[in-house]
């Protein structure tokens, strides 16, 4: 199964909008058609941010999608990759990435070094997921997450 990590955007934009591109992808996760990929402090920084009042989520949908990840992902412990990074925040999602040979998506491209092992969930679906790619291409118009 193909590994994959999961900025903490592509939750909250998964969260905020059911039918985009983030849920969809996320949907697949707990699916288990992909394996996320995480550690201790993508972890905390996903209840730190999924929780914050602003957002309002329900507590039993955060929860939900939470245990999906654990229950269905490998959690790591990495080694620290000593480079400069433009959000020291996004640090740990790219030392995980690159541990485990997966996939880093996040809305933030410009916050990580290049590479093409990092993209947005458009570029993701359509490199690896064409039938959900085309699909949102005819039937919506939406930002490129």
């Amino acid at each position: 199964m193909m590994r994959i990590v999961l900025d903490t955007g592509i939750l909250v934009s998964a969260l905020w909008k059911k039918e985009g591109k983030p849920a969809f992808l996320v949907r697949k996760v707990l699916e288990n058609v992909y394996t996320p990929c995480y550690d201790h402090r993508i972890i905390d920084e996903y209840l730190e941010v999924l929780y914050r009042p602003r957002f309002a989520f329900k507590p039993f949908l955060v929860q939900d999608l939470l245990s999906g990840i654990e229950s269905n992902g490998l959690s790591v412990i990495v080694p620290k990759v000593d480079m400069p990074f433009k959000d020291e925040d996004d640090r740990m999602f790219y030392e995980v990435a690159k541990f485990c040979s997966a996939i880093l998506i996040t809305g933030n491209i410009q916050h990580f070094p290049s590479n093409p092992d990092i993209m947005t969930v458009s570029r993701f679906l359509q490199q690896h997921d064409t039938e959900t790619y085309d699909y949102f291409e005819t039937k919506y118009i939406e930002k490129d997450y």
